[in-house]
């Protein structure tokens, strides 16, 4: 970097840190699980992922409807979560905020040695009309 201007070479990094930091997305929870609507809509909106992965609907349904449980009974605050599956897949989550509702992303998926992942436009994405989160 010698010869450089040392104000253009700080002007380079703060720009790739604004980069960095407005492409951020903060992970939210659902503060909404007394409201038996929206906990049916979480379960369905997983079950619909999980089913769009290639698992089988029977197994599918039972794994959304086990993590809704799991979710709704914890305050664990914001935070991604995995679901297992039998199938030897493990599937990475998050709740995000979307003005007044919620968004649920899936983000990584791992099998055997396969793993993908992708924070950036995410795997899939469902609204979960009728939940409100809260970063």
């Amino acid at each position: 970097m010698s010869g450089e201007d040392p104000r253009t070479v700080g002007a380079g990094w703060l720009a790739l840190g604004l980069f960095f930091l407005t492409g951020c997305t903060a992970v939210a929870q659902v503060t909404t699980w007394s409201d038996e609507s929206c906990r049916q809509k979480v379960r369905a909106q997983l079950q619909s992922i999980l089913t769009e992965e290639g698992e089988q609907g029977d197994v599918a349904n039972r794994l959304a409807v086990n993590t809704t449980v799991v979710l709704a009974a914890g305050s664990l605050g914001p935070r991604p979560f995995r679901v297992s599956s039998p199938s030897g897949a493990e599937y990475s989550f998050f709740m995000q905020r979307k003005g007044e509702g919620c968004l649920l992303q899936l983000f990584g998926r791992q099998k055997g040695f396969t793993r993908y992942t992708n924070n950036l436009t995410y795997i899939s994405t469902r609204s979960l009309d009728g939940c409100a989160c809260a970063e």
